[in-house]
């Protein structure tokens, strides 16, 4: 059963470097972020999600809306995993699938093929598991005899199609997305489509920040305004 819980979240950052003194200035460049104050030594902190609660379970469609530095992307990463909860607490049950930094961790010093596995094991993937799944992964990325080749020699669009491919080929209980992915030329593109409304349409719960009302409409059936760390409206 996939369920995200939050009760009275608080997710912080120190700015250290910077002073109290200086809190005027520093606000002028963090105008559409988070909360500002000052911890114990007159550092900086922003208060980037600021006492939220929330329960969603299996067959909701979560869209994040609100401004750049509304908190979407923070709140994204507290539920992968990345950041821990200052106050408060995150509770996340079933597997997640994070599309948040799908080239993140990739080698470019080691082959297409050996990527595959790395990130398979960093995902706790079974060796057995991955011998199944990569053949699947590289017909679908199409990069023929370059999986054998070191990651540098790619292009851009190529390092994209393999990591798109990795990314995707793992069921999860909980989909995170951060905006709708589109990866390749239209040829690929098309496909990478059908197969991430397949992704989506198979996790239990879909956790999507996007600007873009128009997808938040067709993909979502629930809306959360985000607004300096806090929940404006829940429908």
């Amino acid at each position: 059963m996939g369920l995200v819980k939050a009760e009275d979240l608080v997710i912080k950052f120190s700015v250290y470097g910077s002073r109290g003194r200086s809190l005027k200035n520093t606000s002028l460049r963090f105008a559409t972020g988070g909360r500002l104050g000052t911890d114990e030594s007159d550092n900086i902190v922003v208060t980037a999600i600021d006492n939220i609660s929330f329960e969603w379970r299996e067959g909701d469609r979560i869209g994040l809306v609100g401004h750049n530095g509304s908190g979407k992307t923070t709140l994204l990463r507290a539920i992968a995993g990345i950041y821990e909860p200052v106050c408060g607490s995150l509770n996340v049950r079933g597997s997640i699938a994070s599309m948040l930094s799908i080239t993140l961790g990739m080698d470019s010093e080691v082959s297409g093929y050996e990527n595959i596995i790395m990130r398979y094991t960093v995902l706790g993937i079974k060796r057995s598991a991955i011998t199944q799944m990569i053949d699947e992964v590289i017909d679908f990325s199409g990069l023929g005899d370059y999986i054998h080749m070191p990651l540098r020699t790619y292009s851009s669009g190529m390092s994209m199609r393999l990591a798109f491919a990795i990314s995707t080929s793992i069921r999860a209980d909980v989909l995170l997305m951060d905006e709708w992915l589109s990866v390749g030329d239209a040829e690929f593109s098309k496909k990478a489509e059908a197969r991430l409304r397949k992704l989506v349409d198979n996790a239990k719960i879909l956790v999507i920040a996007s600007h873009s009302s128009s997808l938040i409409e067709m993909v979502c059936n629930r809306v959360v305004h985000l607004e300096h760390g806090k929940i404006l409206s829940h429908t």
